[in-house]
């Protein structure tokens, strides 16, 4: 039988306070727990598979601080590297050997990758790429997908999914129509919607991109044909196709989403992984249209902390972890085990579940149809996951608090872990 007996009075004590001091309480809109009710837990320290709150109480953890702990919480290689790194400095801004190492891992690993530019975040990333998209093309109209996120950059806060979507916004307050009037928008997995854009703007589109596999609208996978159709779609018209692999990017393949498909885009945007833990973002693709970028070329862009020892670190350290044989084979196994699981015994509880996985990324929505888009997931019964996110936190499991958010495992959960979770899963499910 799973605990299910928890206390969380110093987290809602520091919850409280913390709203008098930042807006909504947080630094980032999902961690308030808007989307699933009730209070979110403050955590006081991490390990492996595993986070503790405040109050002391311990929780098998499925959003690894979304998405870069893939080898688990505060692997010990890591942290080791960081603390002699942290001997020489935590920020030089200044080129060091460091970036050489990791940049020449990241060209290595990712097909479409031969040049590579590191920055700070996924969002910095994507704001980059699309600048760099115009740049080499000459043309200004981006396309994207209905509830595919890529940050929050004013052009790209169109249909946007994640936080956008947790909260029930259409877009933000703030955003100018000018800054958005160039981003037009098409339903994930709808090839035709794509072709109707080009056709209908055929010298104006400098490119499409796209999360290769969505995790900002809920775990959706691309139908079969849509990531080669996109290719040709983009050659065809000439313009540049972007995988935005922050989240997928050395998560469901060493080589990413491009990797796993065969599919190869002009230019990809990464993080998460990337930096092991750290703050961390990086963008590149062919040499060509990297050539573009400051100083080699004259799309301008620039950042303090860009390429900083301590984020250097602890990428090159959690790639060389991901190098070991059979890596990708337990995190698939791991997987597989727990989003089987989960689906099965919702569907013995009598709950109608759609849902599934690739490697170490799973997704489960609250509804009978099927997933391939923005418009199928709202469809879910978020009342019911809401529900069902407060059961398992009561036993000692932590999801994504919000519906339009994919789930995530790491090398350090064991089948232990997993076990408990559908036990506890089985539990909150049979009483929902």
């Amino acid at each position: 039988m799973v605990n299910t007996t928890i206390k969380t009075t110093k987290s809602e004590e520091i919850f409280a306070a913390a709203q008098k001091l930042m807006p909504g309480g947080v630094s980032s809109p999902v961690r308030a727990f808007k989307s699933v009710g009730g209070q979110p837990i403050v955590f006081d320290h991490v390990k492996g598979a595993y986070i503790w709150d405040i109050d002391g109480n311990q929780y098998i953890d499925y959003v690894g601080t979304w998405g870069p702990a893939i080898c688990g919480h505060a692997h010990p290689d890591v942290i080791s590297a960081l603390h002699e790194a942290l001997e020489k400095g935590t920020s030089f801004g200044a080129p060091s050997v460091l970036e050489n190492v990791l940049a020449s891992m990241v060209i290595d690993a990712v097909p479409s990758i031969e040049m590579v530019r590191f920055v700070n975040s996924g969002t910095e990333a994507c704001m980059a790429v699309i600048r760099l998209m115009r740049a080499f093309t000459g043309r200004d109209k981006i396309i994207k997908f209905e509830g595919c996120y890529h940050g929050h950059a004013d052009m790209l806060l169109v249909q946007a999914g994640s936080g956008v979507a947790t909260l029930g916004l259409p877009d933000s307050p703030g955003v100018p129509k000018s800054a958005t009037s160039n981003t037009v928008t098409a339903p994930y997995n709808d090839l035709e919607a794509v072709k109707a854009l080009f056709e209908s703007s055929p010298d104006e589109i400098a490119g499409v991109i796209l999360e290769p596999v969505v995790g900002n609208a809920g775990f959706i996978p691309p139908d079969a044909g849509f990531l080669e159709g996109l290719r040709v779609l983009t050659q065809e018209y000439g313009a540049l196709l972007v995988f935005d692999e922050v989240m997928t990017g050395f998560r469901i393949a060493y080589g990413g989403a491009q990797e796993k498909f065969g599919i190869t885009p002009d230019l990809t945007t990464l993080g998460k992984v990337i930096g092991g833990g750290l703050p961390v973002g990086a963008y590149g693709g062919r040499k060509d249209i990297m050539s573009m970028v400051a100083p080699a070329g004259p799309m301008y862009q620039a950042g303090t902390l860009s390429g900083n020892p301590l984020a250097m670190t602890a990428g090159i350290k959690t790639l060389e972890l991901l190098q070991k044989p059979g890596t990708y084979e337990q995190l698939e196994r791991i997987t597989k085990k727990l989003s089987d699981g989960l689906l099965q015994i919702a569907k013995e509880t009598g709950h109608e579940v759609y849902g599934g996985q690739i490697s170490a990324m799973f997704g489960m929505f609250f509804t009978g149809e099927p997933v391939h888009n923005y418009a199928d997931a709202k469809k879910s019964d978020l009342s019911k996951f809401s529900r069902f996110h407060r059961g398992m936190l009561e036993h000692g499991v932590y999801l994504a608090p919000s519906q339009f958010e994919a789930g995530f495992t790491s090398l350090a959960h064991t089948d232990e872990d997993i076990d408990r979770t559908l036990e506890a899963a089985r539990e909150v499910l049979s009483n929902l």
